[in-house]
This record gives C-alpha cells, sequence and structure tokens, in this order.
C-alpha cells in the first residue's frame, strides 16, 4: 500500500480540486492521470485526542466537544458514518504515526487558521487511512453551552473540520463582509462556509441541508437514493463552458438552500440529495472571498460574468434526475 504525500484541508484554504461532475466539493487528491475523492472504507473512525488543555479548555472539556460534533455529523439518517473515541495520547496532531488523533496545538504564525485537517491516503482508491485535526491554541476558546464573548466555540468548529475529516470540502453559501483585518461572515446556510462565524457564535453547531446532502453524496444510505433526487446541466457563456461557476437549488416548498458547482471545461453541474419538489436555480461567480478556499488554481475559476436565475422553475422527481439544464450566463 503506497501512502501519497499528507493532504491539507484549513478553515480558510483547501488546497485540492474537486472531483468532475461530482455533486458537491468532495475532498480528493490527483493520483497519476485521475483525481480520487477522499472517503473512510471502513467505520468506525478511530481517533485520540492529545491530551494538553489550551486555557480554561481541559482535554476531557475538549473529547466531549468533539464527540458531540462527530455525533453531529452521525446523526444524519440519510448517510451511514460512525466514530469511537479511543483514548487519550501524548502525541500531536500532525504526526504520520498511523493514529488519527484531534489536539490542541500553538501555531501562531498560522494567524488566520482556527484548524486545520491533515490526511493520509491509500493512492490505489483514495481511502483515507489517517486523519488529524490541530486546534490552534493561539486562540481563545470556549466549550460553554452557550457559547463566550470573545472566545471561539469548540464544537463549531470541531464540526466543520470534521466535515472535512469525513471527506467534504467548502461550501459557498455564505456571505461576507469587508472589514478591517479581512471578511466577517454575515450569513451562511452551511456549516462547510470557509469563513468561521464570530467569536461566541454558537450557529455551526447546526447542519444545514447543504451539508446533509454533501454527506449523504458522500456515504448515503439506500433511502437517500430512492427518497431524494437530482438537478444536472450546464452553465456556459458565449457558447462555451463556465468553470467554478456556483450554481444553488432553492426548494420553492421548504426554503431549504443546496449549492454545486460547474467542474469541467463544458460547464457540467450535478446537485444531488434535493427533495422532490418545485426548485429555483441560480448561478453565480465565486466572488465572495478567496477562491483558494474552494479550489486549486489550477483549475481555471471563471469569475467573469453576471448572477442569472434559469427561466423555468425546475420540478425534481423522487429517486430520479432532472437532467440536460443550460443555464447561459453573461459576462460582466
Amino acid at each position: 500500500m503506497t501512502r501519497v504525500q499528507r493532504v491539507v484541508a484549513a478553515a480558510v484554504l483547501v488546497l485540492l480540486a474537486a472531483v468532475p461532475l461530482s455533486a458537491y466539493l468532495k475532498l480528493g487528491s490527483r493520483i497519476g492521470a485521475r483525481t480520487v475523492t477522499l472517503r473512510w472504507s471502513e467505520f468506525p473512525v478511530r481517533y485520540f485526542v492529545t491530551d494538553r488543555s489550551a486555557g480554561d479548555v481541559s482535554a476531557q472539556q475538549f473529547q466531549t466537544a468533539i464527540d458531540r460534533a462527530f455525533n453531529t455529523w452521525h446523526a444524519v439518517e440519510t448517510a451511514e458514518t460512525s466514530s469511537e473515541f479511543t483514548g487519550f495520547t501524548q502525541a500531536d496532531p500532525l504526526r504520520e504515526d498511523n493514529m488519527s488523533v484531534l489536539g490542541f496545538l500553538e501555531q501562531s504564525d498560522q494567524d488566520r487558521t482556527l484548524a486545520a485537517t491533515t490526511f493520509l491516503i491509500d493512492a490505489a482508491d483514495g481511502s483515507i487511512l489517517e486523519s488529524d485535526i490541530f486546534f490552534n491554541s493561539a486562540f481563545q476558546w470556549s466549550t460553554a453551552a452557550g457559547g463566550e464573548t470573545g472566545r471561539f466555540d469548540l464544537e463549531s468548529i470541531a464540526v466543520h473540520e470534521i466535515g472535512h475529516l469525513l471527506g467534504l470540502s467548502h461550501s459557498a453559501l455564505g456571505e461576507t463582509e469587508l472589514v478591517s483585518g479581512g471578511r466577517r461572515v454575515i450569513a451562511a446556510e452551511s456549516v462547510m462556509f470557509p469563513i468561521a462565524f464570530s467569536s461566541g457564535n454558537t450557529a455551526d453547531r447546526v447542519l444545514k441541508a447543504d451539508d446533509i446532502a454533501g454527506m449523504s453524496d458522500i456515504y448515503g444510505t439506500g433511502a437517500f437514493a430512492r427518497q431524494f433526487g437530482s438537478v444536472s446541466g450546464r452553465v456556459t457563456k458565449n457558447g462555451g463552458g463556465v468553470v467554478g461557476a456556483h450554481v444553488v437549488a432553492f426548494n420553492t416548498r421548504t426554503r431549504k438552500l443546496v449549492g454545486g458547482f460547474s467542474l469541467d471545461s463544458d460547464g457540467g453541474f450535478v446537485i444531488a440529495g434535493l427533495e422532490p419538489g418545485p426548485h429555483v436555480l441560480r448561478v453565480e461567480p465565486l466572488d465572495d472571498g478567496d477562491v483558494e478556499s474552494f479550489f486549486n488554481e489550477s483549475l481555471g475559476v471563471d469569475a467573469d460574468f453576471n448572477v442569472k436565475f434559469y427561466e423555468r422553475v425546475v420540478v425534481v422527481p423522487r429517486g430520479g434526475g432532472t437532467t440536460n439544464i443550460e443555464i447561459q450566463v453573461t459576462p460582466k
């Protein structure tokens, strides 16, 4: 079994291209001429916790918050995942030691990174062999039930990072505004949005429709395939495909949002995990934040076009797909 170089997914930077024609941004890695999806082939995921505190958060409090965060993902009824806490360890995360370790690690030079997830994978098929998550102890953390002003909520950030650990990349379902020192999140419809809410906020403890659809797309049950549907098609501009367009499906009955991207040179996209019923499709450029938080720059993302709503309401069938949708956008 050959292992590839350690793969990294940080809270503000993803270093991987997504798998072409995937419904969501899944973490992937190039193996020869192929791009493979990173996923666990066996469950439960067994993990250790570094026996180290940070500020007022003890190792035991850390582990309890991590357990809740794992269980948030395991509670997704349309996906099959599980985990098992193996014990406390003196080992740090980020070591290649055949152990998946989660813990505090001071990285004061990474002043924009709250936490990051790394992987060792099987180069043959992309199976995850080991995954570590470090939480930057240079920041102030809290495990308080209602959050604490001036401290980042450990459980919220853990839910995001464990989404990476299980194979999800970033979602673009969020809005930010420029403030001194960076961007501030105004709203997000996915815990996998790459920019964290401000300190004290606990909103990302709860999964949104986009997160549930993404996890179900990777580890879906038979019920997921039977009960949900999909939309697929192309985003084009001047007759050619648009790479990296953000396509959002809005359910007019439930008001739920699920997003995807056009990920090949033809502008092809697929959004799966949609509840049956009428949906409005919206295409927008990926220009609210750093494109490299989503894609490797070599993908050649095109953000030079105007927002466009598809002309017709799309009805998604149960257990099937609506296909051949073409959304034509215009240059800015």
